[in-house]
């Protein structure tokens, strides 16, 4: 029941992010606004999360990761309703900005329950509730939220959570306990203001650069503005004694390697979201309906994965694990460069389906990975930091992608499929990126989580 309260969570945070898309000219007519300036109620939720997830695990630790997790969900479903409710643009954005508040806190929060509900070596489990809507919600959102928008109104994307959330809050105070630690440092403001702003102007950066609202020059300047941030706040941690965001967590190796070569893995994969749909309409002619349908397969396998992905783990390890997903991922994003307006419906859907098992199995064992090693005791900061960085790994995929295919199809910016494969080629090197860093890997790096040790051991003893 606690996988499947958080798992509930989970879900409804991802697919608040993209169930909005396809709802956006209904909402921008309603509201007496252009579909341009809609643009700003989708930044507004994946800002706030930007800015506070950093700061999630410390008020775990704080006031209890139960606690925290039902007022996140309360936040969170309290702020779609109003949604719902909103009878002006302006109040739209207010109430996103509240549902990314709770947001924020239910996702890293949600994984800290669950790491320390679970033994390690029932870990590969317990991720699996994360990547599961992780990777569900992307490509639900857009189709579910074009069912809603037609069939009923723009309000009920958000009216639609309100039972999940009334229902994971009554679940999570009847099966979470209430841990906390029983000492906590002070909270650092300075270092919440910097690493905050510094994400935030990030993410706003990366936001127009897929969905333009000012000029290039001011998200250049955002974009700079933000790093100087970061970059500051490097500086500034190794003088501080609990600053608002762990750095030294990147000593653990596999929280390093799984964060960040898993990282440069998700951002290559996380472009496809963006760019199938857009090619499957665009490019080839088919209705929204229809493009939702194929995409939505890409996350069929996922369930099925988890049940392959722990012998193979336990056999071969990590490193084998995440260098193979890595070679084929590259390869099945090459692939859909193949695709043509004239390629049967059959084939794609068949081939999204093959890339969503390689995209899950990716993710699931770089999510594990990150955690695996992590003492108990830093498991706040862990999923506070990481966390921020998985969602900075979903905006870099889509902008990258944007960026690539407005380079490759200047200056007529004309959208013909050849364009399209010409980005899913350059998107296909990106996971090849990672592999130097997955290979730093040591044979038994997770041993705790796959039970790759013992396994050794019984071949020793064999031999």
């Amino acid at each position: 029941m606690i996988p499947t309260t958080v798992a509930m969570a989970f879900l409804m945070e991802q697919l608040d992010s993209t169930i909005i898309t396809t709802a956006v000219p209904d909402i921008a007519r309603n509201l007496h606004v252009t579909p341009v300036q809609m643009s700003l109620a989708v930044a507004a939720y994946v800002l706030a999360v930007a800015v506070f997830i950093p700061v999630s695990g410390w008020f775990a630790d704080r006031f209890g990761a139960r606690r925290i997790f039902i007022s996140a969900l309360g936040i969170f479903t309290l702020g779609s309703t109003l949604c719902g409710l909103a009878q002006s643009f302006e109040m739209l954005v207010a109430m996103r900005v509240l549902q990314g508040l709770g947001g924020a806190m239910m996702t890293p929060v949600g994984r800290l329950i669950l790491l320390r509900s679970f033994p390690r070596s029932q870990l590969m489990t317990a991720m699996t509730y994360t990547t599961l809507p992780a990777i569900l919600g992307p490509v639900m959102g857009p189709l579910l939220g074009g069912i809603l928008t037609s069939t009923l109104s723009w309000r009920w994307i958000f009216y639609v959570k309100l039972p999940f959330g009334l229902l994971g809050m009554l679940l999570a105070m009847r099966y979470i306990t209430n841990s906390r630690e029983t000492t906590v440092a002070r909270f650092d403001f300075a270092g919440f203001l910097m690493v905050g702003g510094g994400l935030g102007l990030l993410q706003f950066g990366m936001e127009n650069v897929s969905r333009p609202v000012v000029s290039a020059w001011t998200v250049a300047m955002t974009i700079v503005a933000a790093l100087c941030l970061l970059l500051g706040f490097g500086l500034y941690a190794r003088r501080t004694t609990s600053p608002a965001v762990d750095l030294t967590l990147f000593r653990i190796p596999c929280f390093r390697v799984g964060t960040l070569a898993g990282g440069l893995c998700r951002i290559g994969m996380n472009g496809v979201p963006f760019l199938l749909p857009l090619m499957l309409q665009v490019g080839f002619g088919l209705s929204p309906i229809s493009s939702g349908s194929i995409t939505f397969v890409g996350s069929v396998g996922t369930v099925l994965i988890r049940s392959l992905i722990s012998p193979v783990l336990r056999r071969h390890g990590f490193r084998v694990v995440l260098v193979l997903s890595a070679i084929i991922g590259s390869a099945t994003l090459a692939g859909f460069s193949l695709m043509g307006p004239h390629t049967s419906h059959w084939i794609i859907t068949l081939y999204v389906f093959v890339f969503g098992l390689m995209r899950s199995a990716q993710f699931m064992t770089s999510n594990t990975l990150a955690y695996s090693d992590m003492p108990d005791s830093h498991l706040s900061r862990a999923t506070s930091l990481g966390g921020a960085l998985q969602q900075l790994s979903v905006s870099f995929g889509v902008s990258i992608s944007a960026v690539l295919l407005s380079l490759v199809s200047f200056p007529s910016h004309l959208l013909t499929p050849q364009r399209f494969h010409e980005v899913f080629l350059l998107m296909a090197v990106i996971p090849l990126l990672a592999i130097p860093g997955f290979m730093r890997l040591g044979p038994e790096d997770g041993a705790k989580v796959t039970g790759r040790r013992k396994t050794i051991a019984e071949l020793e003893s064999q031999d």
